[in-house]
């Protein structure tokens, strides 16, 4: 399980450095918009100026995960961001659901592998 582990690690790590990243470096060539509320959706993000912020939530777990260091912080900042990415595709864009899929999947893996260091907040109440 620890190999697994490392390897869904490096490949969610790599992949949300790559897609984080081109936020703000725009190396991977972007067609038209796509139709209806996805584009407008997409529009919206790029013109308000929010996929920066996206692009940062993405890229510092990234760094965090390919180093090894803060793992479940990672993890932690990344699951909303997953979740975030699932229901945008299922809504707007259930075709292209497929790579969110894979990111949520080698997250599940993560998160089992490093559920002991985040059992406290899962706790109904703290004890004094």
């Amino acid at each position: 399980m620890k190999i697994v582990a490392a390897i869904a690690r490096y490949l969610l790590g790599i992949l949300f450095l790559v897609f984080g990243s081109n936020a703000f470096l725009h190396f991977i060539p972007t067609g038209p918009m796509p139709p209806g509320l996805m584009g407008q959706f997409a529009g919206a993000l790029a013109a308000s100026g929010y996929v920066y912020v996206i692009g940062f939530f993405q890229v510092v777990p990234a760094l965090l995960l390919l180093v090894n260091r803060f793992v479940p912080l990672a993890v932690t900042l990344l699951g909303p961001m997953i979740f975030n990415i699932l229901v945008v595709h299922v809504l707007m864009a259930p075709a292209s659901i497929a790579p969110g899929a894979l990111a949520a999947i080698l997250w599940f893996i993560l998160f089992w592998h490093v559920f002991p260091a985040l059992k406290g907040i899962f706790q109904a109440k703290v004890e004094n």
